[in-house]
C-alpha cells in the first residue's frame, strides 16, 4: 500500500498561535483531512509536529501490523524540514532535534517513508487546513 501525505504547519507570529494541516490519500483509505491547533509554537516546530501527527495517524488507520507494508511519501512546502529529514541540512536547533528523532523513530514502523519538497501552491489543501484552524481559534478569542 502506498499513501501520499501532504503536511503543513504554520504560526501567526514566530512563535505564535500555531496549527497543523494533514491530508492522507490512497485508494485503500480514501482521502482523510485533519487540522489541529497546537497553541504557541514556531513555524518550524509546527511543520515537524504536522509530520509527527501524520505518521501517528497513518499507523492508527492502517494498524500496527499493516504499517510495516506501507510506503509513505510526505509532501511539504518546508524546504528546511525536507532537507533535514533527507540528511541534506544539519539540525542546529535543539527543539527541532527532538522532533527529528521522534519522526526517525516513527519511520521505523513503515516499509518506507520519503520526503519531497513541493511549492506552496501544490500544498494548498494542507495550508488551507492550517488557516481554517487558526481562523477558528482566533474567532474564539474575539468573543
Amino acid at each position: 500500500m502506498k499513501i501520499a501525505i501532504h503536511t503543513d504547519g504554520g504560526a501567526r507570529g514566530n512563535p505564535g498561535p500555531a496549527a497543523i494541516g494533514v491530508i492522507l490519500e490512497s485508494p485503500e483509505i480514501g482521502k482523510k483531512e485533519y487540522g489541529e491547533y497546537l497553541g504557541e509554537a514556531t513555524n518550524n516546530e509546527a511543520e515537524y509536529k504536522a509530520v509527527i501527527f501524520a505518521l501517528k495517524k497513518t499507523k492508527s488507520l492502517v494498524g500496527s501490523e499493516k504499517a510495516a507494508l506501507v510506503d509513505i511519501e510526505i509532501f511539504s512546502d518546508s524546504e528546511l524540514l525536507v532537507r533535514q529529514m533527507n540528511g541534506e541540512y544539519k539540525l542546529k536547533d535543539p527543539s527541532i532535534q527532538k522532533f527529528f528523532v521522534e519522526i526517525w523513530n516513527l519511520k521505523l514502523d513503515f516499509k518506507n517513508v520519503s520526503f519531497a519538497h513541493v511549492f506552496r501552491e501544490q500544498n494548498a489543501g494542507a495550508d488551507n487546513l492550517v488557516n481554517q484552524v487558526l481562523d477558528r481559534e482566533n474567532s474564539k478569542l474575539d468573543i
